[in-house]
């Protein structure tokens, strides 16, 4: 008795056809940006001229070309706010053609809205004035780049992530997310954080910032600074109060891993002067962007999720 073979005819389909771990997470962002565009009356961008507000903002050009960004761009400026990333956020504004609402602490501070804090930092000063701006353009959604891999309460977020009508954020209020559907019913008085960048990590938006080709502010990448050290973290000095007396300013050739307020934000020794040189860096790196370079986030082990339950992103 003869057996015949079974020859498998199946062939893999050709590449065109077929989505890569980038084009997944592209792809999913997009679709969220759409999402919220039907479902909501005026959503708005938090754009600071981070990279990944940056690439929050390529994406939702993607999501709706070749029609213009159909969203504002709203940035809460502590006026300890590195020079030459409100350079990029001014130009790529000019370049767009969108509205940008600003925010800013100093006004509050001159008022008596707020008081400077004894550390100098402004960071946890943003969210009254991220508040009041958002109930006044009465934005019922507002995009983030916050990521999971960031931090412990950052994990916990969902896609939507519902505020109170006080802009507050309730872990226990989290809506279930199964299949990629997002539920955004909101009472009047409420709005809906969104992050479309959850699901991806720093080296995945450093690698798409490669394979797109995103221009980012130069402090990103190694150059040499006049930083002092602080609690184990390299500051740069300014008018916000740094350096104190017994701390020395030196030339030092660092990179930026986030950008935020000067007082709490540090850099790290860099040799990486493009982005080929970042992924590599990263790519041997076991601390968070948040955990290495954030001095804001070292005040007590919920420090993030304190300010996120009163409105902070």
């Amino acid at each position: 008795m003869t057996t015949t073979a079974v020859t498998n005819t199946a062939t893999a389909l050709p590449a065109q056809y077929t989505l890569d771990h980038l084009d997944h997470l592209e792809s999913e962002a997009i679709h969220i940006f759409r999402e919220v565009a039907g479902e909501f009356e005026r959503p708005v961008i938090l754009f600071s001229g981070g990279k990944d507000s940056v690439v929050m903002v390529h994406l939702a050009l993607k999501a709706f070309a070749p029609a213009a960004l159909p969203f504002a761009l709203l940035h809460v400026d502590t006026g300890h706010n590195f020079p030459e990333v409100l350079e990029y956020r001014d130009a790529t504004v000019a370049r767009l053609g969108v509205r940008l609402v600003v925010a800013q602490v100093q006004d509050y501070i001159d008022d008596g809205r707020l008081r400077e804090r004894a550390d100098g930092t402004r960071n946890p000063l943003q969210t009254v004035p991220l508040l009041d701006a958002i109930e006044a353009g009465k934005f019922d959604a507002v995009f983030g780049g916050g990521r999971r891999d960031e931090e412990k309460a950052r994990a916990k977020e969902r896609v939507f992530s519902l505020r109170d009508s006080f802009g507050a954020w309730d872990p226990r209020r989290q809506r279930p997310e199964l299949w990629d559907l997002y539920n955004g019913r909101h009472a009047p008085g409420e709005h809906v954080r969104v992050f479309p960048l959850s699901n991806w990590t720093e080296l995945d938006v450093w690698r798409y910032i490669e394979r797109e080709g995103i221009a980012l502010p130069d402090l990103y990448y190694a150059h040499e600074r006049d930083v002092f050290q602080r609690d184990g973290m390299w500051l740069s000095a300014g008018e916000w109060g740094g350096p104190r007396q017994h701390e020395t300013v030196e030339a030092r050739r660092v990179r930026y891993r986030t950008v935020g307020d000067m007082s709490c934000t540090g850099a790290v020794d860099s040799q990486a002067v493009d982005v080929a040189g970042v992924i590599r860096e990263l790519a041997g790196s076991r601390l968070t962007e948040r955990g290495a370079t954030r001095a804001d986030d070292r005040l007590s082990e919920a420090a993030m999720e304190d300010r996120k339950k009163q409105g902070y992103f």
